[in-house]
């Protein structure tokens, strides 16, 4: 293949966003190996420590609608600036936390940062490749690979961190990493000007939130309270209406803060189910793996952080061979093969107990970065690939936001499956793999029957709508 011929400063400025992706993903799954810790020292339930992650990626999915109308509104690089001083003022917030009850709503307000971030720092990308598709997803495969890594690395970064200085500076150690992306942004990253005065759709956004909140809600409560409790009923009825509502009230708003028409096209609708089991197996499954490793199998919390880097292993050659398999065979079938790939390490992985060694690990901690680093750039890639440049931050919005919808319910899912005591979470490990294959042999055939067709009259791949 020819080297893609890359438009000026496109590597700074990619260095540059990509670490804000860096942060929010490494901050969704490096708290998993602290839980164990978080929870002796305040004496937190496990439905706390599902609190602990699902505030932030609540926060997180419920404001990506609106940061990346913000992103759009006022510019990418200023959404940016903002999301990464105030990621550094909640973590510092996080790592103070003297009870369960400040740590979750510090958590929040990391969410919230969080979300000011992630479209942003794709615009800046989209901005920068100046409409050229090839430069495009190369830097979509880097900046994944970025984000794939850290998310993959957290666990065993937060193991070393855990094991020489505490639990506390799994959060601490973001103000340095936001302090270098605030000075690369600043030195690198130029203004690009605000181009469309989009007013934000605060109904829709709030409806959303409540909407997600009552749902992931009544999913942890209800594994521990129990699904006939009145509370959890409750949420689950309001959170059901809240939908309802949010849906209607985007279909007759004049700039909603998701566009539905998007979503009649195929490519479109099939990157976002792709996200969405993606993010729901992968955080649902880490969440429980963090206890599993610690609590049946008895692994310390180095130990449990080091086994999780085979994880890392795959993410960046399969990150970045994903532009020039997508580029060949076409996004759609791209994103199929990964997530069946991925399917078959989560099958792998509901096969272990807490007696099995380390090496029997392996295959599955493998075979699933492999198959999620092939899907996820060639999803993202041909979800902006769809959309006008300008609007990029909002269509990179709402494609998140479903994304981390779906990872907060998985850990809410999959939580509830393994509360308890060693014996339940290791059920609840062989049940989450089993669950999580199924779900991306699901996307699987969404992404396939969406597939790419051959157009004869240029004998190349064209998207169906």
């Amino acid at each position: 293949m020819t080297r893609v011929a890359l438009p000026p400063r496109l590597p700074l400025i990619l260095t540059a966003a990509s670490f804000g992706f860096t942060i929010v993903q490494l901050d969704v799954t490096i708290v998993n190996v602290a839980l164990d810790a978080i929870g002796r020292e305040f004496g937190a339930p496990t439905a706390s420590l599902q609190w602990v992650v699902d505030a932030y990626t609540l926060l997180l999915a419920a404001l990506l609608l609106s940061a990346g109308a913000l992103g759009d509104r006022f510019g990418p690089r200023r959404a940016f600036l903002a999301g990464l001083v105030l990621f550094a003022v909640s973590s510092a917030a996080c790592g103070l936390a003297r009870d369960a009850l400040q740590l979750v709503l510090a958590r929040a307000i990391q969410g919230a940062a969080a979300a000011l971030l992630v479209p942003p720092s794709l615009a800046l990308i989209t901005h920068a490749a100046a409409g050229d598709d090839r430069a495009r997803a190369w830097a979509v495969g880097w900046w994944t690979a970025a984000g794939g890594v850290s998310i993959a690395a957290g666990p065993v970064i937060g193991g070393l961190l855990i094991g020489a200085l505490g639990w506390r500076w799994v959060f601490l150690v973001n103000l340095p990493l936001c302090l270098l992306g605030a000075a690369l942004t600043l030195a690198f990253v130029p203004e690009v000007p605000p181009r469309e005065k989009r007013p934000l759709d605060l109904p829709g956004q709030v409806l959303g939130f409540v909407a997600l909140a009552c749902l992931v809600g009544a999913v942890i409560e209800g594994g521990h309270r129990g699904w006939d409790d009145a509370l959890v009923l409750a949420a689950l009825v309001a959170g059901l209406a809240t939908a309802a509502a949010f849906l209607a009230v985007e279909m007759r708003s004049a700039h909603p803060a998701v566009p539905l028409e998007a979503f009649r096209s195929r490519m479109v609708w099939s990157a976002v189910v792709i996200g969405v089991g993606v993010n729901f197996t992968y955080y649902g499954v880490i969440f429980v793996l963090g206890l599993f490793l610690q609590r049946s199998a008895g692994y310390s919390v180095l130990q449990a952080g080091l086994a999780f880097l085979p994880l890392t292993a795959t993410f960046i050659v399969s990150n970045l061979l994903s532009g020039r398999v997508a580029h060949r065979f076409g996004s759609a079938r791209t994103m199929a093969g990964g997530v069946l790939v991925a399917a078959v390490g989560y099958a792998l992985t509901s096969r272990l107990t807490a007696h099995s060694p380390f090496w029997a690990m392996i295959p599955g901690f493998l075979l699933i970065p492999a198959g999620m680093g092939m899907a996820v750039p060639a999803m993202t890639s041909a979800l902006l690939a769809s959309v006008d440049r300008h609007l990029s931050g909002t269509a990179s919005g709402v494609l998140n936001a479903c994304r981390q919808a779906a990872g907060a319910a998985g850990v809410a899912v999959m939580g509830t499956l393994a509360a308890g005591g060693p014996d339940r979470i290791a059920a609840g490990l062989r049940i989450s793999g089993l669950v999580a294959a199924a779900v991306l042999l699901g996307a699987a055939w969404v992404a396939w029957r969406s597939d790419l067709r051959r157009d004869p009259s240029v004998g190349r791949l064209t998207a169906t709508e």
